[in-house]
């Protein structure tokens, strides 16, 4: 494969930037701490009125507040949560704080500070040019290092190491200038984030102590000294969750401030985020989830949050909503292709498909092995009844129910065609009312379908219709 040219991977600074170090002192340019210019852009914002971390719903009045404050304060955090809770997503976005191209010592590998240069390399390029010393742009996004905690994770991945190769060069081993920097060191004068903290062994834990509070690191016992400038981020799940590691204590002290994130609280927000989440293909046929049926997914993930037969320490994601809307989507499509149709509307009969993309995604607790399928059905079908008391009244669907009483009978299934919902609503009267209470002005023939077989599933949950069920397909018939 091909790789990208640097120039795709980074924006171009302007040309009006500085090149060198005396151009930068007569632009009048200042050195500030990263904690220091966090706080600076943030106070800026928070005045404009703006939304500092765009994109991350659920949270304004909880986690946000919180992590607007430990910025303020210049507190190094720590995130704790569950799965899909968002909790990257908001490390990440902290370098939006930052100014868009900071300055440092060309060819720095830890982003010197032109003013206060820590490396070798840079105190000894600067004492040789002065204010001729050339001067690089780097872009906020450039000033993010991120590292997944696992058990093989090492000293040298984070701090570092020596390099052989440089020793083999001839120099000394005690030459500052044969170490090679690891991940922190590199990312000097940024943001720099461990995901899944307690993973890492207890060892290597203890060596990010002196970046928390001494701010500096240590390198095969060498007296290297580099007072480096970061901001660390970690994030974690809770610890009665993860019994596969820990968070020190002594670390976990040195972390300013500590977040609980948690799901959203509300369906309308779990909604939102899978809208703004989710893949739907527009390459294809016209796909058009109801409101009612993206509230079915939402729904159903609030219900397995509550499911006793769900292992509530491992969580629920959101991604299980964003997932299921995906798969729901995938599976109407499938339907409308091989029926002929051009418009596609997800119906309950498509829901059997979620059973695939929720299965991964949580864990059953359950006595007897294989009832994975009997517990994501049942937590389906309470979804389907919650979301049909909201949003149908019963009066609306009463003389729905009488209409049975004549010995019709009602099919569905997702080789049912639109046209046969449309002949059972020209056939069902009553059943008018409550579509458009469902649908409002959106009354394409697709979305009727849809809206008539989820009544017919509503009535017969709520016990007022029975169903006889065969292969695919679904006959609703009067009770008794």
């Amino acid at each position: 494969m091909t790789q990208p040219a640097a120039s795709e991977l980074s924006p171009t600074p302007p040309a009006e930037l500085p090149r060198d170090l005396g151009s930068l002192k007569a632009s009048g340019w200042l050195s500030r701490s990263i904690k220091d210019e966090l706080r600076q852009n943030a106070i800026v914002r928070i005045r404009a009125g703006d939304d500092l971390f765009p994109g991350v719903m659920g949270y304004e009045n909880t986690v946000i507040p919180q992590l607007e404050h430990a910025v303020l304060a210049g507190h190094d955090v720590v995130f704790l949560g569950e799965r899909g809770q968002a909790k990257t997503r908001l490390i990440r976005s902290l370098t939006k704080l930052l100014d868009e191209w900071m300055p440092i010592i060309a060819g720095s590998e830890i982003n010197d500070d032109p003013y206060h240069p820590v490396s070798r390399m840079a105190r000894e390029l600067v004492a040789e040019h002065g204010d001729a010393t050339p001067i690089a742009w780097v872009h906020r996004d450039d000033r993010y290092g991120e590292k997944l905690a696992t058990p093989d994770t090492s000293i040298a991945d984070l701090i570092g190491e020596v390099d052989p190769i440089k020793v083999a060069e001839g120099r000394y081993l005690s030459d500052e200038l044969t170490l090679h920097y690891g991940l922190v060191p590199r990312t000097n004068r940024g943001v720099f984030a461990i995901n899944e903290l307690p993973d890492l062994a207890e060892r290597i834990q203890v060596g990010l102590l002196n970046v928390l509070e001494e701010r500096d690191v240590q390198i095969r016992g060498y007296k290297v000294r580099l007072p480096l400038d970061v901001l660390l981020v970690a994030s974690a799940n809770p610890e009665d969750y993860t019994n596969r590691g820990r968070m020190i204590t002594p670390l976990k002290d040195r972390f300013g401030a500590q977040i609980r994130t948690h799901y959203p609280f509300e369906i309308a927000t779990e909604i939102a985020i899978a809208n703004q989440e989710a893949h739907i293909p527009t390459d294809g046929p016209e796909i058009h989830i109801p409101e009612f049926m993206a509230e079915l997914v939402a729904t159903f993930s609030h219900a397995a949050r509550e499911s006793s037969h769900v292992n509530q320490r491992s969580g629920v994601s959101v991604r299980l909503t964003v997932s299921n809307l995906e798969t729901l989507a995938a599976a109407a499509t499938r339907r409308a292709l091989r029926l002929g149709e051009d418009v596609v509307v997800p119906r309950v009969s498509d829901l059997d498909a979620l059973i695939a993309s929720t299965s991964g995604k949580i864990e059953i607790e359950a006595l007897e092995e294989g009832r994975d399928a009997q517990v994501i059905d049942h937590l389906l079908r309470t979804a389907v009844l919650t979301v049909f008391k909201g949003r149908v009244s019963i009066e609306g669907v009463r003389q729905v129910v009488d209409s049975f009483d004549d010995d019709l009978v009602a099919s569905t299934g997702d080789d049912v065609p639109v046209s046969e919902y449309m002949a059972l609503l020209a056939a069902l009267p009553a059943m008018a009312a409550p579509v458009a209470e469902l649908l409002g002005d959106d009354l394409s023939p697709a979305s009727q379908a849809s809206a008539v077989e989820f009544i017919l599933e509503g009535l017969h949950l709520s016990k007022r219709l029975n169903k006889d069920a065969v292969g695919n397909r679904s006959a609703y018939r009067a009770r008794a």
